[in-house]
């Protein structure tokens, strides 16, 4: 007869625990979270005028005395419950920008919209997916590099071949300019809104210091690696009156002149990294790679709808680093975490860079060891300026309000109310028998979504 196995063993002691019922409607509340933080403590509402207790909650009558909340980690790889919420949420908040709602007016729909691609410039030739489904470099004459290495290739790599995205000569490849350009993406986006807002301002004949005074940019954007471990960027970007999305821009305020001034700042955005000379790198630019596409209400010609921005947006940011050759999802420490870490040579040699770069005295100000794992790139993958929409901070107040309104555990925000908290941390994370009870309401939680999809979308569920 099998010994059972420490899950097993979990499983039994949670089933048979008196407080099994509850726990397992606190997972449930948070959808299965893989990975919950549990807080020890209370809250009390009280009226503001008579001190009268209107509602009570303390974690002394829970299991373990204690609250699981969900970690609100973004990474499907981390928790996939979360991710998800926090990809709905995104894609509320990009569409709000686009179409109005959560406190933005409608009116922002018909505002001039571009949504903009920022790329990485050359470090040195890749593998690539052709879009032609044809040939990787096919080149006769392909010449061969210093190191001995043809600098062409006449393979044709699928989306998930191991090759697409690695250097052809890993000797040739600019680690170092790879790695700077990380390090420099946001003073290289300071430069190109910068930029942008003073071609406008040049167009209007006003002073670049009052253009406030006519409109206003608002912007929100997404960072996504691509296969070659190099960060882009995918932008909304709306012009609006001077008092933000409930005002309309000035009549010469066009899309085309957006247009023309995103496009005139991709070209001429550049900062310079310190110490220059010494790698012989004299500025970090965008590449040459570039697009802006118009957004509509609905897909028009070569614009893009307000939901599909939304949507592709709300799925990149629940992404992995593992899952986009953006490195690692956890921070790394010493050399030999780089040498164990699971991923390509070319992934592998962008965070040594990082490593050995960190290490100058000259460089010291940058960090680049702190931010190995995301390969030196140190922004937020979302982003957005104050006036584009909500935040994700209102976003939770006001699903945590309505959850308290729907189950009637307490009142919503409310100002003849006094709310006292006093919470503490206890510790996060499940045991061996509760990461699988989790996880399979987790699955169940997803099922009943692609269900509910399908069945908003009139599909067949049979």
């Amino acid at each position: 007869m099998r010994s059972l196995s420490e899950a097993e063993r979990d499983l039994i002691r949670l089933v048979n625990d008196p407080g099994y019922a509850r726990w397992l409607e606190q997972i449930r509340s948070i959808g299965g979270c893989a990975h919950p933080v549990y807080l020890s403590g209370c809250t009390i509402t009280r009226d503001a005028v008579t001190g009268e207790i209107i509602w009570a909650y303390s974690t002394g009558h829970e299991p373990g005395e204690r609250l699981p909340v969900r970690c609100r980690n973004r990474r499907a790889s981390v928790c996939a419950p979360c991710s998800r919420l926090h990809a709905g949420d995104t894609f509320h908040l990009v569409r709000a920008g686009l179409s109005g709602g959560k406190k933005v007016p409608d009116a922002v729909r018909n505002r001039p919209r571009l949504f903009v691609t920022l790329t990485a410039p050359s470090f040195g030739p890749v593998h690539r997916v052709a879009e032609d489904g044809g040939p990787c470099r096919p080149r006769r004459d392909a010449p061969v590099c210093e190191h001995g290495r043809l600098l062409g290739c006449g393979l044709v790599h699928s989306e998930d071949d191991r090759l697409a995205g690695l250097p052809l000569c890993a000797d040739c490849y600019d680690y170092t300019s790879h790695v700077l350009w990380h390090t420099h993406t946001g003073r290289l986006w300071d430069r190109f809104t910068t930029a942008v807002r003073r071609h406008l301002a040049s167009a209007g004949g006003i002073p670049r210091s009052r253009l406030g005074d006519d409109l206003v940019v608002s912007f929100a954007k997404v960072a996504e690696f691509q296969r070659r471990a190099a960060v882009h960027f995918h932008a909304v970007v709306r012009l609006d009156g001077p008092d933000g999305p409930g005002t309309s821009p000035p009549a010469w305020a066009t899309a085309q002149l957006l247009l023309d001034a995103v496009r005139h700042a991709a070209a001429s955005s550049f900062v310079t990294p310190p110490d220059s000379d010494a790698y012989g790198i004299e500025r970090l630019a965008w590449g040459a790679q570039f697009d802006a596409r118009p957004i509509r209400s609905f897909s028009e010609g070569d614009a893009l709808s307000d939901e599909a921005v939304a949507a592709y947006v709300a799925k990149y940011v629940s992404k992995g680093a593992a899952e986009t050759a953006a490195g690692l999802d956890y921070r790394i420490t010493s050399l030999d975490d780089i040498r164990a870490a699971a991923v390509n040579g070319h992934v592998r040699a962008l965070m040594g860079t990082c490593w050995r770069l960190g290490g100058l005295a000259e460089l010291e100000h940058l960090r680049l060891r702190g931010w190995a794992h995301s390969l030196g790139h140190r922004g937020h993958i979302l982003t957005k300026s104050r006036r584009y929409s909500t935040t994700y901070a209102a976003l939770r107040a006001d699903r945590a309000a309505h959850l308290r309104t729907g189950t009637g555990t307490g009142t919503a925000n409310d100002p003849d109310t006094i709310t006292e908290s006093a919470w503490r941390y206890v510790g996060s994370g499940h045991t061996p028998g509760a990461a699988q009870l989790a996880a399979g309401i987790a699955e169940d939680h997803a099922q009943n979504r692609e269900i509910g999809r399908e069945i908003r979308q009139g599909g067949d569920c049979a």
